[in-house]
């Protein structure tokens, strides 16, 4: 969605950060003292939500840019960490909780980025395995066209040993990554989801051909990577149409340069369902047969869930056996049942995605 206005935060207006943005986008410009200003703009038009993606406000984080993957108690977590870069998408998905998650939805970029870098230099010095992702509030990639964020973060995380940057996206944005020095500390990563659903459910991004091409051109550049189906839809046809989608992935990229593959099926927070019918009529996502689960979240029945995973993890397995699999937000049942264990077996699921981390990004062990 393209944008229309930049908006800018006046304890910014001066940065370096703020000025090379400025130069990269022919838009009309407004200096602002008070945030609450722009949100009341965006509130008061008949689709806020459209609206917040059409403006680009650049301020600073005044909170933690690192903090703990928000999880849930009542599912198994994966123990990752968020590097909180921003908020907000230019891209359209009708099953967006973003749609529902900020009020009103706002599309901002943080520029103090030396208060990010010491972030990062603390959670370094501990010397601990991290598993950091950019992905959780915003896009990792939609940003190449306006910022050098890949230039500041990628370089980094190259020169430490104990942890490693995720950068997940549904666009091809990827030819900034060439060249850059990344020793492997860097996977990027891509949520992946059928033709059909890509079609009809996710505006304005990239094909799955598109972002499968993109992938290829990171292997070549010697980055591993990761592929996030999630969230996964049922409906007539899915099965295929998802195995297609491994057929495709496996013909394009090594298994062996894959760090992880996670899968989750669509859930959604009731608020979200009246957005969705009001902004995407047409879809029937939210239709499905669906139970509330032990988070509040509309989910699939879990025979449905479980049936569906069982199929795409032997589709996986066929075409890479060792790769490592995962679920986001799933019980012990889900695990046991579709892929014959526990994480509690293994250590738990932080422990087996960290040493998956080791063995294909070269992280030190921690003793």
């Amino acid at each position: 969605m393209p944008l229309s206005k930049l908006f800018i935060d006046q304890c910014v207006a001066d940065t370096t950060e703020v000025i090379s943005i400025q130069s990269r986008l022919s838009l009309p410009a407004e200096t602002v003292n008070d945030l609450r200003d722009i949100y009341k703009i965006v509130s008061a038009e008949d689709d806020p939500v459209k609206k917040g993606k059409e403006v680009l406000v650049l301020t600073r984080n005044r909170g933690a840019f690192i903090k703990e993957c928000p999880g849930t108690r009542f599912y198994t977590c994966c123990g990752y960490k968020i590097l909180h870069i921003g908020t907000y998408c230019i891209m359209d998905c009708s099953y967006c909780i973003l749609q529902s998650y900020f009020h009103p939805p706002v599309l901002q970029y943080f520029v103090n980025h030396n208060d990010l870098l010491t972030e990062l230099d603390r959670l370094f010095s501990k010397k601990t395995i991290n598993r950091v992702g950019t992905g959780e509030f915003t896009d990792s990639m939609m940003w190449e066209r306006w910022t050098e964020l890949s230039n500041l973060l990628v370089p980094k995380f190259s020169r430490q040993s104990h942890s490693v940057l995720e950068l997940k996206t549904k666009t091809s944005s990827v030819d900034g990554l060439k060249g850059l020095c990344h020793n492997r500390k860097t996977i990027v990563a891509w949520s992946m989801n059928t033709n059909s659903v890509i079609r009809c459910e996710e505006r304005y991004t990239a094909s799955l051909s598109a972002r499968i091409d993109a992938a290829a051109k990171c292997e070549s550049w010697g980055y591993p990577l990761a592929f996030h189906f999630d969230p996964m839809m049922i409906y007539d046809g899915c099965e295929e149409d998802y195995r297609e989608v491994i057929q495709q992935i496996f013909t394009r990229v090594s298994p062996e340069n894959i760090v992880w593959i996670s899968l989750g099926t669509f859930r959604f927070m009731p608020a979200l369902k009246p957005i969705i019918q009001r902004r995407f009529p047409d879809s029937k996502i939210i239709y499905g047969e669906f139970i509330s689960g032990l988070d509040g979240k509309m989910r699939y029945f879990k025979p449905l869930r479980i049936n569906i995973y069982q199929k795409v993890i032997s589709w996986i397995r066929a075409a890479a056996p060792n790769v490592l699999i995962y679920f986001c937000m799933e019980d012990d049942e889900v695990w046991k049942k579709s892929l014959g264990y526990i994480p509690s077996e293994r250590g738990g699921l932080s422990r087996i995605l960290d040493e998956s981390a080791v063995r294909h990004c070269g992280l030190q062990k921690v003793n």
